[in-house]
Parts: structure tokens; sequence; C-alpha cells
């Protein structure tokens, strides 16, 4: 009698079933950021294929959907061979919007209160942002990179090519968290960059000076870009532990403060949720999305948030 062949998967063989629905910190242990990815952007759009939602084009940033109207001079037939499906092809001075992608780079962002459990915010915010702009340059839109503390530490300007999204992956696998943040800077500068309508996608645990950061944010709006927040947070800031003496350790000042955890637990509480119900509110106040994500939460519910909002843009 013959016995079963055992199959065996790699790691990411296995992951990539559904990489958007997987558990951040097993994906972020995988070393190759495009393979992983172009997994949670496979699996995103597979999900997002078998739902009520339409319209969103699984081909890359050199072509974009037909619209009436278009020259069908440009079509790529060859996609339509295989898709059948029209296409026209995109040139980089047609795209649809600009969008820049900024990255909190600070001290905090690297820290994590469980390493088996959860990645560090800047593990998943690399992540994101590589998923969220294969997305975008899939879309047409022309996509850029800043990542910043109290200052920008990485720049590229917004392109659409397949090489300039080899070179996005390569700076975000270069980003190291340091430092204190000051959003505002970043935000400024992108404001400056932009010269026409364009999208800004802020990644950060929001651990900045609010009021800074709430006027670059209405900056931009009035300057017509639209905004797009994901507050990060390692689900360990959401509540203190239970455990009596504790010592606090910032890990942007180095600062240290001894308390009694257990007395503390229930304001400490009401502090955060006060803080990410005051950044949701200023959001909407200003016409920004808001999206609240812990670092176990799947990549594939954040790019629904950015889905709902690109699909808004038209």
């Amino acid at each position: 009698m013959n016995e079963p062949t055992a199959s065996f998967q790699t790691p990411l063989e296995a992951a990539r079933q559904r990489l958007d629905l997987a558990s951040p910190r097993e994906i972020a242990g995988l070393e190759h950021l495009e393979l992983v990815a172009r997994g949670v952007v496979e699996g995103f759009l597979i999900g997002l294929h078998r739902s009520p939602y339409r319209g969103f084009s699984a081909e890359f940033a050199e072509n974009r959907p037909y619209n009436r109207g278009d020259d069908l001079r440009y079509a790529d037939w060859k996609v339509y061979a295989r898709s059948d499906r029209l296409y026209i092809k995109q040139f980089e001075e047609e795209t649809n919007l600009r969008a820049y992608v900024l990255v909190d780079v600070s001290g905090s962002m690297d820290w994590v209160s469980d390493r088996e459990r959860f990645p560090t915010k800047l593990e998943y915010a690399r992540l994101l942002a590589a998923s969220l702009s294969l997305l975008l340059m899939q879309q047409g839109d022309a996509t850029g990179l800043v990542a910043f503390d109290t200052s920008i530490r990485a720049h590229l300007a917004p392109r659409t090519t397949r090489l300039h999204w080899r070179r996005l992956l390569g700076k975000l696998g270069e980003l190291e968290a340091s430092g204190q943040t000051e959003a505002g800077t970043a935000l400024k500068d992108v404001a400056q960059r932009l010269q026409r309508r364009g999208l800004v996608i802020l990644i950060s645990d929001l651990l900045v000076d609010p009021e800074t950061t709430r006027t670059s944010l209405r900056f931009l709006r009035h300057r017509g870009h639209e905004v797009l927040i994901f507050h990060v947070m390692d689900p360990g800031e959401l509540e203190l532990p239970a455990a009596g003496e504790a010592v606090f350790f910032d890990p942007e000042t180095g600062d240290e403060l001894g308390t009694n955890s257990a007395a503390l637990r229930k304001q400490y509480r009401e502090a955060v949720e006060t803080a990410i119900a005051g950044w949701k509110r200023e959001a909407l106040r200003n016409g920004a999305e808001y999206a609240f994500l812990t670092t176990d939460t799947p990549l594939g519910l954040a790019l629904r948030r950015f889905f709902r909002k690109r699909a808004r843009l038209g």
C-alpha cells in the first residue's frame, strides 16, 4: 500500500496563501519584502474581487483601465488578449495623482511589548507602506516615500515604474528607528513638493506634538490634498500591565519613571482612549481619513481602509 507523500512548503509559500490575512508578526519575519508585499496585495485583490467592490485594477502602473473616450492608439492589445479587458498604456505625466507615503522612523516606532507575538511598529509600518505603494502604482498613481523623525531621513520623489517601486522597497528596508518625532516638518515638506492634486498617507504612532501636526494637516487640506492617517500602536500600549511596581522608559528621550502601574491603569486607559478619539475627531474635522491600527491587525484590513479612500478620489 502506497503511503501518502508529504507536501512541504517554504514559510513564504505557506504564508502567501493569504498574506493579507496572515499574522503581521509572521510575515514581518520573512526576508524578501517585495515578495511579501506582492503576496499581501494579491491576497487582498482576491478577497476584493469576491466582495461587492469592483473596478480595482490588478495591472501594474504602466497600464490603466480604459475609459470611454480614451484614444485607442494607446490600447495595450497584448493585455487585452490575455485578460479580455481593455487597458490604456499609462505614461507618467498622465497618472491619476501624485501620492506620498510618510513613515515615522522615530525611536518610539521600534518599541514592542511582546516580540513573540507582535512586530515592532516600524516593521508593521514598513509592510504597510510597501503594500500601499504597490496598490497605488497599480492604479497608475505616481508614488513617493518620505521617512522622518525630527527631520527628513529619506526621500523618493513620486514615480510609477517597477524599478522605482523596487527602489522604494530598498529605502524601506534600510529604515531604522531612532530619535524623537516631529511630523510637522515632513508634512510641510510634502505639501511644498506636491504642486497638483495629491494624496498624503501618514503612518505613525502619533507620539508627536499634536498642535504642530494638526496645523500641518490643515495646511495640506487647504492646498487641496487628500490625507489618510494610519495611527499605529502596539497592543501593549493600550493597557498598562497588571503588575505592581514598574519602571516606564521613553525610547525617544531615555527618561525613566518608576510608579505603581496597578494604580494608574484606569487613568492610563482613559488617557489613551481620549488621545485616539481626539486624533479621529481632528481628522474628520479637517476632511482627512483616520484609521486606527494595532500591530496585530492583518494588513488586508488596513488596505481596505485605503481602498475606500482611493475609490472616492476616482
